[in-house]
């Protein structure tokens, strides 16, 4: 069994890499060898110094470090964060050697979410934000192994170290489970779906003899009271996925220990997103997906074409 996040939502992973690049033009001018660091060594912030204002990065200097290395140039007074933690944060990126970042939020006008240690974003940064304060801002050096590698990223070469401004600019608190109104399964040709509430995974009783539904299901199992979701949101979820077929899971956040942020405007399967849109955070909901509404005629990492998805999804908190 694998995790199919990668199907079901377009990848979070930091930086598209369709680069917005930057219209700074006094960076282009330090040289290796003259390049201002920081009192830790890393590259310099050389305009936009405080916690909101969009930094400028000078040139590394020199050979850059081998291991992920961090340093707090502003610590906040809100919570350290922790893994499973839904973040919210403004970002700036460059390469070591480079002179120009390769992509920024503070230009989009929009923070960056992500869900700590998930998986989401690379692994530099799901390492070196745990237990850095919100409200903090950090800058980071990563080495391309907690980064892209080998990969070759158009603005970003291959074995690049890749060095972040990073402002932390809330977290939220994550329920260990949905914790709603019990609501009656009253169709015995649908999955029963356990109503537990202790963070742990939910029974799935798939029927002895039914044939799927032709139409989409979206039904409340745990009714929660939180507001309801729109295409814009971005829902903080652990769920269990089965086919229909035989009932056989082919995806899970319990199996992983890990939840996973679904912003609904990026959710590529268009039953889960139609499924959660109107529900409301704090509740766990049965999905059944119809193939048209799932992967189709293709075959994706070992799920057979036309078939029916069923999922059971707490909805645990929006960011």
């Amino acid at each position: 069994m694998r995790r199919l996040a990668g199907l079901l939502v377009v990848p979070l992973l930091l930086l598209s890499t369709v680069a917005c690049g930057s219209d700074d033009k006094d960076s282009d001018s330090t040289s290796a060898s003259t390049a201002p660091s920081s009192k830790g060594g890393l590259p310099a912030i050389t305009a936009g110094a405080k916690f909101g204002e969009k930094p400028t990065l000078a040139k590394g200097a020199g050979t850059p470090p081998k291991e992920l290395k961090v340093e707090a140039i502003s610590e906040g007074k809100g919570a350290a964060l922790k893994k499973g933690d839904p973040v919210q944060v403004h970002y700036l990126g460059q390469t070591w050697d480079g002179t120009k970042p390769f992509d920024n939020s503070f230009d989009r006008k929009q923070p960056f979410d992500l869900t700590l240690g998930a998986g989401g974003v690379i692994q530099g940064w799901d390492q070196g934000l745990v237990g850095q304060k919100v409200g903090s801002r950090v800058e980071m050096s990563i080495p391309p192994e907690l980064g892209y590698g080998a990969q070759d990223k158009g603005d970003i070469k291959p074995n690049s170290t890749l060095v972040f401004v990073i402002d932390i600019l809330k977290a939220t608190p994550v329920p260990l489970s949905a914790k709603g109104t019990t609501v009656a399964q009253e169709n015995a040709d649908l999955p029963k779906i356990g109503v537990n509430a202790d963070g742990k995974a939910p029974s799935v009783t798939f029927p002895k003899k039914s044939d799927p539904p032709k139409k989409l299901v979206s039904n409340y199992v745990l009714e929660g009271t939180g507001p309801v979701l729109t295409d814009k949101d971005t829902v903080v979820v652990k769920y269990e996925a089965f086919l229909w077929a035989g009932g056989k899971k082919f995806d899970s956040t319990y199996d992983a220990g890990k939840t996973q942020s679904f912003p609904l405007a990026q959710v590529t399967l268009k039953g889960l997103k139609d499924g959660l849109v109107g529900k409301k955070v704090g509740s766990r909901v049965l999905l059944v997906i119809p193939p048209d509404q799932a992967f189709g005629a293709k075959e994706q990492e070992g799920i057979p074409k036309n078939s029916t998805l069923v999922f059971a999804v707490d909805l645990l908190t929006k960011v």
